[in-house]
């Protein structure tokens, strides 16, 4: 019994220091990180908006992000756990299409991006594909009554390469370069 015991408290120091060192590695790295693993604030007209989590964009005045399972609410983060199998997943999706081309009439026969009518893991993705930018691009510049040109040259100027990984546009970050133009 006594050897048991020695031998648990001796595995728990291990596992103390172990996890101790994992976490002061992981805390250190993301102090190197852009924002130093904090959420990035942006302040615009006087309120405050999480730059890393996605916004719900209703207006045809602006583009629209992912959709999301939890009706963008940080804190229930969750993906809706339904399979590409499932009919009621497979009919909100196709619901989703068949309102985004009624907003986007001009783009009838253009090929539908992903992460326009899919929610994400987390359902709060704040980025879209170029491709998902440039789909509405069209309906943007009608409705703000702006050249499709400036709103694809915006579009592009907002494009992200990281490092790993695709090109992204953060769409809050586009919104708000949008009606800095605006104005």
């Amino acid at each position: 019994m006594k050897n048991h015991i020695l031998s648990a408290l001796r595995l728990t120091l291990v596992m103390l220091v172990v996890v101790g060192i994992y976490l002061g590695i992981v805390y250190a790295g993301s102090k190197v990180l852009p924002n130093q693993g904090n959420a990035e604030i942006i302040n615009y007209k006087g309120q405050k908006f999480y730059a890393n989590i996605g916004q719900n964009f209703k207006s045809p005045k602006y583009f629209h992000g992912r959709p999301s399972a939890v009706d963008y609410n940080a804190a229930g983060s969750a993906g809706s756990n339904k399979g590409p199998s499932n009919k009621e997943y497979l009919e909100m999706v196709q619901k989703r299409i068949d309102t985004l081309k009624m907003q986007n009439p001009e783009m009838q026969n253009d090929k539908v991006p992903v992460e326009l009518v899919t929610a994400s893991g987390s359902g709060l993705d704040p980025d879209i594909s170029e491709e998902g930018a440039f789909y509405q691009a069209k309906r943007v510049a009608k409705e703000r009554n702006i050249s499709l040109e400036k709103i694809e040259n915006l579009i592009k100027n907002q494009i992200e390469r990281p490092l790993f990984g695709p090109s992204k546009i953060n769409v809050l970050r586009l919104n708000i370069a949008l009606d800095q133009m605006n104005s």
